[in-house]
């Protein structure tokens, strides 16, 4: 009886402990940010300096003459925060520059390393949002297709076909 009485125990013990381990592959309260010149911030920054709020940003829209800058809201992911700006000149997408990408590890930097330069030309290309996620990137293609998005729906670009 002593025998087991000590293993239902034992047994009780460690589905405790299984229950309370954080992995490190889950989100995080405070993920770390990426920022574009690479430095780590505790929130999200963005490339103003100013800190964003994961999931309320707006985004924002600056014209000057025929240029139009447009900042997508910060996309919160599993991962981390993701949000990108677009520049449009003379009706056309010009540069897609990712003010957030998710660096909660090494392997989020690494994957995201070459995943955020093939989805810039991929959207470049497309002269739109609706581009393809990059294997082992899901994420963050979906986030940076959401940034982008929300950035060119509030600087009203509308693709030519």
């Amino acid at each position: 009886m002593r025998k087991i009485t000590l293993w239902l125990l034992a047994t009780i013990a460690v589905v405790v402990l299984l229950f309370s381990y954080k992995t490190s592959t889950g989100s995080d309260s405070s993920p770390l940010a990426e920022t574009v010149s690479g430095a780590n911030a505790p929130a999200a920054e963005t490339g103003l300096g100013s800190a964003a709020t994961p999931g309320t940003s707006r985004g924002t829209v600056a014209r000057s003459g025929s240029t139009t800058v447009a900042d997508g809201p910060v996309v919160q992911t599993k991962r981390g925060n993701v949000q990108v700006r677009a520049s449009i000149n003379g009706g056309r997408i010009t540069e897609i520059t990712p003010v957030t990408v998710p660096s909660t590890n090494s392997r989020s930097r690494e994957i995201n390393k070459h995943a955020v330069p093939q989805l810039r030309t991929e959207a470049l290309a497309a002269q739109s949002a609706q581009i393809d996620a990059v294997s082992g990137a899901t994420l963050t293609s979906d986030g940076y297709a959401k940034s982008l998005q929300a950035a060119l729906d509030g600087a009203h670009f509308k693709a030519k076909p």
